[in-house]
C-alpha cells in the first residue's frame, strides 16, 4: 500500500516540474549503467540513475572543453590568414 501511494504522490509532483532539462550523455549512460547495474546483483534501475548522471556529467565537461577550444582555434585561423604569429 505505501508504494502505491509513493507512485501517486511522486505521479503528481512531477507535472509541476519545470521541462528545461537537457539529456546530454544521459541516454548513453543510463542504458550502460542499467546493464552493468543487472549484472552487478539485479540493480537496473539505480544502475541506470547513475549511468545517467555520470553521463550527463561527461557530456557537460565534453560541452565546457570544446567552448574553450574554440576561441583559440579562431585566434589562430584569424592569424593565419593576416599572416600574423598565433597567440599563445
Amino acid at each position: 500500500m505505501r508504494k502505491r501511494w509513493l507512485v501517486i504522490a511522486i505521479a503528481a509532483v512531477l507535472p509541476s516540474l519545470p521541462l528545461t532539462g537537457s539529456a546530454h550523455g544521459c541516454i548513453k549512460g543510463a542504458a550502460v549503467g542499467g546493464v552493468v547495474g543487472h549484472v552487478a546483483g539485479h540493480h537496473a534501475v539505480a544502475g541506470a540513475v547513475a549511468g545517467c548522471v555520470i553521463g550527463h556529467h561527461h557530456a557537460k565537461v565534453k560541452d565546457t572543453e570544446a567552448a574553450a577550444a574554440r576561441p583559440q582555434q579562431e585566434q589562430d585561423s584569424t592569424a593565419k590568414s593576416t599572416g600574423a604569429a598565433p597567440a599563445s
